[in-house]
């Protein structure tokens, strides 16, 4: 049996058998207190007695930023042995840590990306450093506060190490104690500042230094180590931490706590050596690690934590009223419209709330969503340039990845703008959707509902029209439709794709009629069902006037196509917002989303529903939503128990009492032909005294002197600066 001793800088003594690439391997530890004659005499003592010596804690070398020097005493360590290999992790150290940080993320995808994190210390842990430093660009080193009670050291930070700034360091700690180059837990001599570690997501380095340095409080922290104990793990979770990982191997085959740290691990592959006359170096360990097959311990420590997929969604205020409501921009009700609605777009993107409690009653599968949002309302967007939209929500994408998304959706507005989610895809490193596909599906679903409840009881005999028809929503449902009601409309302002569309559905559906307009007009007064989506501003969408007794609009545009004050105009006529959805779960937005408590809108829940399913991949882009993928998408619905939502309209449920009084007066409106024809020319010439608007605004009145702009940029920044980021 191989046997190998491994000096620590605690007391105590034990030893310990595991089974380790196919053999027993006898650990004895043995503790010596950091005292650096004890070690040499023990190293003495067994020198020719066991297969390798370990010194854990008791560096030869001292390394950060790529700089190295020796440590006075324990570079004099080895040469206590003539005979047995005498090693202290740092031949392998920096490969397992690069190794394993890549076999976390596979195991754990996005566990580091975007992180913002703190090495403590990153001394002696320059793999660690390199590797989680591909993934974020907000990597710092707590050696400042660990060694020298400092808030900040010249030349130590991210990205801007130097070794004329390393080196000085690293002189000092060659000469300094043992215990103090690997702090140990306990209480400090002279406390940190905690400002540090309350900024950072992940800490990263050495238990010791992290349970003795980093304030009590650590919620929602992971912390990755070399490797770490029971009573370790107990200590973090007691003080909130999240995720414990470990990056060494656990010697005993176990896919546990990996407990041994690198000077074991590699004082036992020394003493595994095929041949014991292989020299130590990095050739030798490269093919000794490539036998080793594990992935790092990854511990949930708060269990109520543990198994949730994450998801983020990206809205936008509607208009300018929302930013006004907004608790952080009440005070922007004093300024004019124009101004806040301009400076408001070119705020970075806003965490909002946790969107906690959804779960899936078929899998149990439990789910947390990351709300943020822009500033830019869709008029804002649509007058910019695409490339304006897509870097706020490449900011919003990063952030979201940095609080564990794992996928995105795009709300309202950012899904419409430029190809429709595609290039933020590309740019993304986490995978987006925009939540269309599941919004088609809910809106026909909702639409179904309402022709029903206003008293169709054959829908094939009906006739359709879908306003916007080419575009990204409405061209699926068009075809949908086709095939369920076999008569419809089609408007769009762009006739090659209305002809495209039109020649499309005839091939999927023969002997469907299709009609296909540029304008509404008076094509409407005999459609029983008018679906509208578009992204018009400042414009009549349709008159709902020329409707016909009971017809029924779904308006699935965000904002809607159609105002309150038209839809009054027409009460025999059904208006509804299109198909909102109920999750699963006792949800809690955490935040006024403008609908009521747990109801959600479909492209939010399209995101929820994905991340439940643990669908984490690119799934509504671009304008050519899929049949395929809408009926996917509704059958993952139903399993997970996603619900259509009562039928609402400004802001408002409509009741049953409201759809008895609809059908009450469309019958009577039939019945009687010239009290219908009254109603429409008086309901006609009111609406000629509304100013023509979509989206609840109208044309621009003239633009926001630059001056202003600036004035009021300045009050937003100094805002987010004093509140509330993440």
């Amino acid at each position: 049996m191989k046997e190998v001793v491994v000096i620590h800088l605690n007391s105590g003594e034990e030893t310990e058998v595991v089974r380790f690439l196919g053999q027993d391997v006898r650990i004895r530890r043995i503790g010596c207190g950091g005292d650096a004659e004890r070690a040499r005499s023990v190293v003495a003592r067994y020198d020719g007695q066991v297969d390798a010596i370990g010194l854990e804690g008791y560096p030869a070398e001292l390394e950060l930023g790529g700089v190295r020097v020796p440590h006075e005493v324990g570079s004099t360590l080895p040469a206590a042995a003539a005979r047995t290999p005498v090693v202290d992790g740092g031949g392998i150290r920096p490969g397992l840590e690069r190794w394993g940080v890549i076999l976390a993320d596979r195991a754990q995808p996005g566990i580091f990306s975007q992180k913002r994190t703190l090495l403590v210390p990153g001394l002696n842990h320059g793999g660690l450093a390199q590797a989680l430093e591909r993934r974020t660009p907000h990597l710092r080193y707590a050696d400042p506060e660990v060694f020298f009670a400092l808030p900040d050291f010249p030349g130590v930070g991210s990205k801007r190490t130097r070794e004329q700034a390393v080196r000085p360091t690293l002189e000092y700690l060659k000469g300094q104690p043992f215990r103090r180059i690997q702090p140990q837990a306990g209480k400090p001599g002279q406390p940190r500042a905690s400002t540090p570690f309350e900024w950072a997501d992940v800490l990263a380095g050495d238990v010791g230094a992290i349970r003795r340095y980093a304030p009590q409080q650590l919620k929602r922290k992971t912390v990755v180590v070399e490797w770490a104990t029971e009573e370790d793990a107990e200590d973090l979770r007691r003080r909130g931490a999240s995720i414990l990982v470990t990056m060494m191997p656990a010697l005993d085959g176990s896919n546990g706590l990996g407990r041994w740290s690198a000077a074991t691990v590699e004082a036992v592959l020394v003493a595994l050596r095929a041949r014991p006359d292989l020299p130590l170096n990095e050739d030798t360990y490269l093919d000794l690690m490539a036998d080793i097959h594990w992935t790092p311990h990854i511990r949930y420590l708060q269990p109520e934590e543990a198994g949730i997929n994450r998801f983020a969604f990206v809205i936008h205020p509607l208009s300018v009223h929302f930013i006004h409501k907004h608790p952080w921009f009440r005070w922007t009700k004093y300024l004019p419209d124009e101004l806040v609605e301009e400076v408001a777009a070119h705020l970075p993107p806003l965490y909002l709330s946790r969107i906690t409690g959804a779960q899936s009653p078929t899998t149990g599968q439990r789910v947390e969503g990351i709300l943020l949002s822009l500033g830019a309302t869709p008029r804002q967007m649509m007058k910019r340039d695409e490339r304006f939209t897509y870097d706020r929500l490449n900011k919003a994408a990063k952030m979201a990845e940095r609080m564990g998304a794992r996928i995105m959706g795009l709300g309202a507005f950012t899904s419409v703008v430029g190809d429709a989610g595609i290039t933020v895809a590309h740019e993304a490193d986490i995978a987006i959707t925009s939540g269309n596909s599941l919004t088609v599906a809910m809106t026909l679903e909702a639409a179904k509902k309402a022709v029903r409840l206003m008293g169709a009881t054959d829908l094939t005999k009906g006739k359709a029209m879908i306003v916007g028809a080419t575009g990204s929503i409405a061209s699926v449902c068009s075809r949908l439709v086709a095939q369920a009601i076999g008569n419809v409309v089609l408007v769009s302002i762009e006739p090659e794709k209305l002809i495209e569309l039109k020649r499309l559905i005839q091939r999927e559906t023969p002997g469907c009629e299709v009609t296909i307009a540029t304008k509404a007009g008076d094509l409407i007064s005999d459609c029983d069902l008018i679906i509208t989506a578009t992204s018009a501003f400042g414009q009549r969408v349709i008159d709902i006037t020329k409707c016909k007794p009971g017809a029924v609009i779904c308006d699935v545009a965000r904002p809607p196509d159609v105002n309150p004050a038209e839809a009054a105009l027409r009460p025999d006529v059904l208006v509804i917002e299109s198909g909102e959805v109920l999750i699963p779960g006792d949800v809690d937005f955490g935040y006024d989303i403008g609908l009521p408590p747990k109801t959600s809108y479909a492209c939010l829940a399209e995101t929820c529903l994905l991340a439940m399913e643990g669908r984490f991949e690119d799934y509504t882009l671009g304008r050519n939503i899929t049949m395929e993928r809408v009926k996917e998408i509704y059958k993952l619905s139903q399993k997970h128990g996603f619900q259509l939502a009562g039928l609402r309209f400004g802001e408002r449920y409509i009741t049953d009492e409201d759809i008895a009084q609809k059908r009450a007066l469309a019958d009577q409106y039939r019945r009687d032909p010239e009290l219908f024809e009254r109603v429409k020319r008086e309901a006609a010439e009111k609406l000629a005294q509304m100013p023509a608007m979509s989206k609840g605004v109208t044309n621009r009145k003239s633009p926001v002197p630059t001056w202003a702009v600036a004035a009021a940029a300045v009050g937003a920044v100094g805002l987010l600066i004093g509140g509330r980021r993440k």
